[in-house]
């Protein structure tokens, strides 16, 4: 064991952890963030995804030494309160259906587009290859993607299902 100083989501934890375990391990039993998820443990699902330094990497397979001093991003810092347009798309266009994989696909599609502001459906594509969705719902992702794009792009909150009363409709 090991005395680890982590940076997740701007605040500085100190772990006592195995400097092999994987970063998904201290972040979700160590540090006690639970957003993001364990889907298989060999880093090909893409549910573990965090941003390290604002690059999406996979946790799972991350050794925790590997993240020392370095800026660590979940889907529990990415706001606090569902502001982000990534999230407020996914609640506009209703992608999750099980949900389980959708932190590591919201983590690595605000990674595109804080990169890519205006990506196009290759762009898309390349940027969320490796991250499984069980549920099928990929074409709603690729929607959401786009609707987070247009919201950034004009700077307006989307009101959501949740935002709206039945005389608002």
């Amino acid at each position: 064991m090991a005395s680890i100083n982590l940076t997740v989501n701007g605040k500085l934890y100190t772990i006592d952890a195995d400097p092999k375990m994987p970063l998904l391990w201290a972040i979700r039993d160590l540090v006690k963030l639970t957003g993001t998820k364990y889907g298989c443990g060999i880093a090909q699902c893409g549910a573990c995804t965090v941003h390290l330094n604002g690059t999406p990497v996979r946790s799972c397979s991350l050794p925790v030494s590997a993240a020392v001093n370095q800026k660590i991003t979940t889907i529990e810092g990415l706001s606090p309160d569902n502001s982000h347009a990534v999230q407020q798309a996914w609640i506009k266009e209703q992608v999750p259906q099980c949900g389980y994989c959708q932190s590591g696909q919201i983590m690595a599609a605000a990674a595109l587009l804080k990169k890519n502001p205006h990506p196009t459906d290759k762009d898309i594509d390349a940027a969320m290859q490796g991250h499984i969705c069980r549920c099928g719902t990929y074409v709603r992702i690729r929607t959401a993607i786009k609707t987070a794009a247009n919201i950034m792009a004009s700077g307006v909150a989307v009101a959501t299902a949740a935002d709206e009363t039945p005389a608002s409709r």
